[in-house]
């Protein structure tokens, strides 16, 4: 398996959104589409939430432009469900994970060090072989949204929100509601 480019070699770049595949092969420029690396986009008890029984809400909202990488999605998912699956079992909280990584990343490969230059064709033909998927998200645009049972949970969901900060490869603000239940007159 080949490695991955560092974050920043894509995160800031500005990118129009490039998701074309076509039934025929010889008009498609992208031979393979990468396979989706997230698992699960709901997590928890959807039963709970939809009965009101998980009242308040954290959302994870990015503050720039940002292509949010499908990896660093399931090693966010994978981190924060671990910690409050130990923490509340799988009845008291719901975990969404909000955009879908539809834009297929290109990487040119280069051949770097004494004698490369012979061996490469540098940039022409220069379109690349598809990487990755990412999500292309705007500026204020929800990553997750957790709905938690109580106060004691919001605090320990935060504290875990903050640990992720280093995987996720933008600046981001965690934002608090609380839902009120809505009483069906008859």
């Amino acid at each position: 398996m080949a490695t991955l480019r560092k974050a920043y070699a894509y995160s800031k770049k500005k990118v129009t959104p490039y998701t074309r595949t076509s039934k025929r092969r010889q008009k498609s420029f992208i031979k393979m589409v990468p396979a989706q690396k997230i698992v699960k986009f709901t997590m928890g008890k959807v039963q709970a939430k939809d009965k009101g029984k998980l009242p308040h809400r954290l959302t994870v909202v990015t503050t720039e432009k940002v292509q949010l990488r499908h990896n660093s999605m399931e090693a966010c998912r994978q981190f924060l469900n671990k910690k409050l699956e130990q923490e509340f079992g799988l009845q008291n909280y719901v975990f969404h994970i909000i955009p879908f990584p539809h834009h297929i990343q290109r990487e040119n490969k280069m051949i770097t060090g004494a004698g490369a230059d012979r061996m490469q064709t540098g940039m022409q033909l220069s379109f690349g072989k598809s990487m990755g998927k990412s999500a292309i998200l705007k500026k204020n645009a929800k990553i997750f949204v957790l709905a938690l049972e109580n106060q004691k949970a919001v605090i320990f969901a935060r504290a875990e929100i903050k640990k992720l900060k280093s995987k996720l490869p933008c600046k981001i603000r965690v934002d608090y509601e609380k839902v009120l239940k809505k009483k069906i007159s008859k």
